[in-house]
């Protein structure tokens, strides 16, 4: 991997407030992650009497089919951090569409990631059963894109 990209990679996450990036090309992969520079404060803090603990309600618990949808295909994540694009330019037709057919290594989409467009191939055949995120919308590292089932 070229050490300007690799800079680059470096400059792209001091800029932005994620904690790590991993890039692939290839055979070659490179890794950055951020150490956590957080200091916590020693507490000076000294009662004057005991002080008795409160008791805490628990915090009632949500069902996960509540805080998000059930999708039950296999899920294509995205491999970097960057930014969603379901069509290969602005105003052309998109990649998939939701219901629709794709066989094994059909293009789904686009991750753009530093200027370089990173097209996503469907890694199984299925239907298209959920697309994830808005188009243009930034993405994280495994953040699920599409659902196929």
């Amino acid at each position: 991997m070229d050490i300007r990209k690799v800079k680059k990679l470096i400059e792209l996450l001091e800029e932005s407030n994620i904690a790590e990036l991993e890039i692939r090309e290839g055979e070659e992969s490179v890794r950055i992650s951020r150490a956590s520079t957080v200091q916590i404060p020693a507490a000076s803090f000294t009662p004057s009497a005991p002080v008795a603990a409160a008791p805490v309600a628990a915090p009632v618990a949500e069902s996960a089919a509540e805080t998000a949808p059930a999708h039950k295909g296999h899920a294509i994540t995205s491999p970097m951090v960057g930014t969603f694009y379901r069509s290969p330019s602005p105003g052309a037709q998109p990649f998939v569409s939701v219901g629709q057919q794709v066989k094994a290594g059909d293009v789904i989409c686009i991750v753009e990631a530093m200027k370089m467009m990173n097209q996503l191939e469907a890694d199984k055949a299925g239907v298209v059963e959920a697309i994830l995120v808005e188009d243009g919308q930034p993405v994280e590292f495994g953040q699920t894109l599409i659902t196929i089932v």
